[in-house]
């Protein structure tokens, strides 16, 4: 048994012991804490500072010039959901299913809308999303495939509706500034700039004539792009973005955009009539096999139509001799206007620049001789 004593004695050994191991812990805290805060905040003195805020100072005029732009017509352009109907025979309710995207713009203040044909593709409904982000079903109102252009109608936007202002793509120049808003890959209300590329390029269309006198431009179009306007550095309408050239399917620098002069023309008719309205000869033509292996150059006319204006200008199709029984060949056109016809395709696009009631000038070829006719073209409402 511990006495007394020795219990005070080792007690009293012990307190200054302790204290002297309490002291050395808060000093060695001190110090890590010490340490830790240097290297956390490192010393005022002598630590770099963050360089001064410099001013921007005014923006340059060609930025002024594509803000503004983008500002007044951003409010024009539109983001296009086509849909496919479900019918959900479980729960007895039908389903919109987004199918794909695109871009438009507003081409009236009756809520017309312009967009690419290949945009709605065969999708069975489509809504559009105006700037101010508020949704629409869109009625389909008309298509032209050999131009691939298509008008939607939002019944009840006309008041939000801010049509583009139209230019002109009879003066466009190569190298002059060009700016396309869209939406590409999803991405509503991109702004891309960039030059006009080239000028009269041929780009597939939905059929199998080409669209003709296409622009083309290296300001960036991509996937969503497509049925969005291309404006001038003024903000007008100079044509609508419809495709890109590039192996990986992305911008490449390299997109094309049907000029206005033919959207000015095309869309008013697909309006009035839901159809483009072409002019016409009123001639059925054979086929350019035939009339190559006829050892012809030109276009053979096959048959002329009752009361067309080539009936009425004496063209002459493929007929019977009504004495020897034979059939003699109709007319061969050679040229219109004085424009070279070698081919079908040379005809649809030298027609493609006129309206229906102009007075053209032929240049035929019936048996072996040549001749001229003038005649007053037709109107055909159809594909």
């Amino acid at each position: 048994m511990v006495s007394p004593s020795i219990r005070q004695r080792v007690g009293s050994l012990l307190f200054p012991l302790a204290l002297c191991i309490a002291l050395i812990a808060i000093a060695l805290l001190g110090y890590r804490l010490q340490r830790l805060e240097r290297l956390l905040a490192p010393e005022r003195e002598g630590a770099p500072a963050a360089p001064p805020v410099v001013a921007r100072g005014e923006l340059s005029p060609l930025e002024k010039t594509t803000t503004e732009l983008f500002r007044r017509a951003s409010r024009s352009v539109v983001h296009i959901t086509t849909l496919d109907v479900q019918t959900d025979l479980f729960r007895l309710r039908v389903l919109e299913i987004p199918r794909g995207t695109g871009s438009g713009f507003l081409w009236d203040d009756q809520g017309h809308v312009v967009t690419n044909l290949h945009v709605l593709s065969s999708a069975q409904r489509a809504r559009v999303t105006l700037a101010d982000h508020s949704e629409w079903s869109a009625e389909l109102v008309g298509t032209s495939p050999r131009h691939d252009l298509a008008v939607l109608r939002i019944a009840g936007a006309a008041s939000r509706a801010t049509p583009l202002p139209l230019g002109t793509s009879s003066d466009l120049v190569v190298g002059q500034y060009v700016a396309a808003i869209g939406s590409p890959f999803g991405l509503d209300y991109t702004l891309s700039t960039g030059v006009i590329s080239g000028l009269g390029r041929e780009i597939p269309g939905q059929l199998e004539l080409p669209i003709r006198g296409a622009i083309q431009t290296d300001a960036a179009i991509n996937p969503g792009n497509s049925g969005g306007p291309l404006m001038d550095s003024s903000g007008r309408l100079i044509g609508v973005n419809t495709a890109i050239y590039s192996p990986s399917g992305a911008s490449a620098g390299v997109g094309f955009a049907i000029p206005v002069d033919t959207v000015a023309r095309v869309v008013p008719e697909l309006i009035r009539y839901g159809r483009e309205v072409r002019p016409v000869l009123g001639v059925e033509l054979a086929d350019d096999a035939l009339t190559r292996r006829l050892g012809l150059r030109g276009v053979l006319v096959g048959a002329v139509l009752r009361d067309s204006p080539a009936a009425q200008a004496g063209l002459l199709g493929v007929r019977r001799n009504p004495e020897s029984g034979k059939l003699l060949l109709g007319d061969v056109i050679v040229s219109l206007n004085d424009t070279p016809i070698t081919s079908q395709r040379d005809l649809h696009r030298a027609l493609d620049t006129l309206q229906p009631g102009d007075e053209v000038s032929l240049q035929l070829l019936r048996d072996g001789e040549q001749l001229r006719a003038r005649l007053r073209l037709g109107a055909n409402v159809g594909q």
